[in-house]
């Protein structure tokens, strides 16, 4: 029997439905598909199965990221199809960050058949290996033959890249195809159809399902509540943002120590199962004297550090055992600390901790830290009239619908938001590209984060919406609603933050590097609604309730180097002794 999505038109008709059909039935649904001719039998295999979401979007670079938000969605492959040449090349960003924060794609780079490569025949490059040690797991498939072997070869070949995709560490995977003419659907007389006749499809595909993940367990350490620990939560983009605060909560429930929750940690936004909660740490650490008191005796990290600077030079500084939990079986301790590995999932490392009986008294030194300087800064925030940058990302945490979901850009945003982004209960979804923390592809994987979904928000500031501005152009293709909070200091406002700032002209032209464009005509030629936000209070009233459909930039005017004055002073005010 023939399932519905095979095509027996000719050889690579049925090869590339064959790599469809072993997709869906490893669990990938959905496929963002870049034009081009070569890629021609599997463009068309997707865009004809009926269990695939297949989204064809233009600019390379855009679409990459537009499949990597869409994988973060619920961590699932998401399948990326472009065609031979440089196309491919244009992935490789995406791929990058796809490697660095464990998101599972499948790349699938169409090519030319051996015999025209390497005689300057159009749209050739050597693509072998073309992603490097960043792909988990890469193959070049054979050339298309009709062949019952081969094509038990094809489906084994691709549902092993899809559990390489997955485990034990999600990434990116790339299979390379070479496909020889005729590239389109043409009916070849009957002869794959008489051949196809021959082969039992129902069996050929009856034991592929989608793989589950493996996961690498360590004993757990016998962690006592008597010493001065605390818990870093760092970021974490995951599928269930609420069962991961619930193990971090369980975590220090059981430990009596305070966790010291970064800005893109779900902690933040189900603060009510976690016990001992700081979210003010960076502030608070600016005080020597608080540092000192606060001196941890053991250290245990969740995930990922901090983007804090400053809580990991202090942790650096204390000299105390680290111990670091994570599911990737890679080292991802930066601080190169005497640290010991426990790959291991939240919720065991949880029910492998003793209860503790009685606090220490620990928790409660760093409790009244908090409530000091989470009043000062809220104070500080609520009363500042100026456009100031901070203030959008505490409003933001403030006003948002609750289970919204927010995109954050890097540089200044996602520090913004690890400074003064509130403990909430809104149950707020953070989605971020930490994994190489550049500024690549910021716009479209917010689309692709926000496709066929609730109502989303991108916080970014301007060069990073300007480097990913092409991704406006999915913006016929969108099926949703993306409201972009546009930090628009002319420039990049992070620099200012570092020793070079102080190296005028030189600083101004190739680090600040200002920009002039017109926010306003940029949306205008896409056909993207834009506001110009007139005070906080306008400000507010767009958040509280998010557009159903469309894309819309809400542009905040500000000024970097005034903002940067402003950081320094609030946060040391904010640190002071009471």
């Amino acid at each position: 029997m023939k399932p519905p999505a095979l095509d027996f038109r000719n050889v690579n008709a049925l090869w590339g439905s064959v790599v469809v059909e072993t997709l869906v039935r490893s669990g990938v649904n959905r496929a963002v598909i870049s034009p081009g001719s070569r890629s021609t039998p599997l463009a068309f295999a997707f865009a004809r199965h009926p269990g695939v979401e297949a989204i064809p979007v233009l600019d390379e670079r855009s679409a990459g990221f537009f499949a990597l938000g869409l994988a973060k969605q619920d961590m699932r492959p998401v399948a990326l199809l472009c065609t031979s040449g440089t196309a491919g090349a244009n992935y490789f960003p995406a791929v990058i960050e796809s490697h660095e924060a464990a998101v599972p794609l499948v790349v699938l780079t169409a090519d030319r058949p051996p015999e025209m490569r390497a005689c300057a025949s159009g749209q050739t490059i050597d693509q072998q290996r073309l992603y490097g040690a960043y792909a988990h797991f890469y193959h070049e498939l054979a050339v298309p033959e009709a062949s019952e072997p081969l094509l038990r070869y094809l489906r084994q070949t691709v549902a092993h890249a899809v559990e390489r995709a997955l485990a034990p560490l999600p990434g990116p995977v790339h299979l390379n195809a070479p496909f020889r003419d005729p590239l389109a659907p043409i009916d070849d007389g009957g002869a794959i159809a008489a051949f196809a006749e021959g082969v039992d499809w129902e069996r050929f595909f009856d034991r592929l399902a989608p793989p589950a993940p493996v996961m690498a367990v360590s004993d757990v350490p016998g962690f006592s509540h008597s010493v001065h620990g605390i818990i870093v939560a760092g970021p974490v983009s995951c599928a269930d943002p609420a069962a991961h605060a619930a193990a971090v909560g369980e975590i220090s429930r059981r430990l009596g120590w305070p966790v010291l929750a970064d800005g893109l940690s779900p902690a933040r936004n189900h603060a009510a199962a976690v016990p001992h909660l700081v979210t003010r740490y960076d502030a608070v650490l600016r005080n020597a004297a608080a540092a000192e008191s606060l001196k941890p005796e053991c250290v245990l990290c969740l995930g990922e550090w901090t983007t804090s600077k400053v809580l990991r030079a202090w942790i650096e500084a204390s000299g105390a055992p680290v111990f670091f939990a994570t599911e990737r079986p890679d080292n991802r301790d930066a601080l190169h600390a005497s640290t010991r590995r426990i790959v291991v999932p939240l919720q065991a490392l949880a029910m492998g901790l003793p209860v503790a009986d009685a606090p220490n008294g620990y928790e409660r030194l760093w409790a009244g830290y908090e409530a000091r300087t989470r009043a000062a800064l809220d104070a500080r925030l609520a009363a500042e009239e100026a456009l100031v940058e901070p203030k959008a990302a505490w409003i933001m945490g403030r006003c948002l619908p609750a289970r919204s979901t927010v995109s954050v850009a890097n540089s200044m945003p996602v520090r913004d938001m690890e400074f003064v982004w509130p403990a909430n209960d809104l149950g707020i979804r953070v989605l971020f590209n930490r994994g190489a923390n550049g500024i690549d592809g910021t716009l479209s994987t917010a689309l692709g984060a926000a496709h066929g979904g609730a109502p989303s928000v991108l916080l970014t500031g301007d060069l990073a919406l300007l480097h990913d501005s092409n991704g406006f152009l999915i913006a016929p293709r969108f099926r949703g609603s993306l409201t972009i909070v546009l930090i628009n200091n002319r420039g990049s406002g992070i620099f200012e933050h570092l020793p070079v700032a102080q190296f005028d002209p030189i600083f101004e032209e190739f680090f600040a590097t200002p920009q002039e464009a017109d926010f306003e005509r940029l949306c205008a030629a896409h056909g993207v609604e834009h506001v110009h936000v007139e005070d906080w209070s306008h400000f507010e009233s767009l958040l509280s309730r998010l557009p159903a459909q469309g894309i819309r930039v809400l542009e905040l005017r500000t000024d970097r180097k005034r903002d940067a004055a402003w950081r320094k002073e609030a946060f040391a005010s904010a640190a002071r002794p009471a």
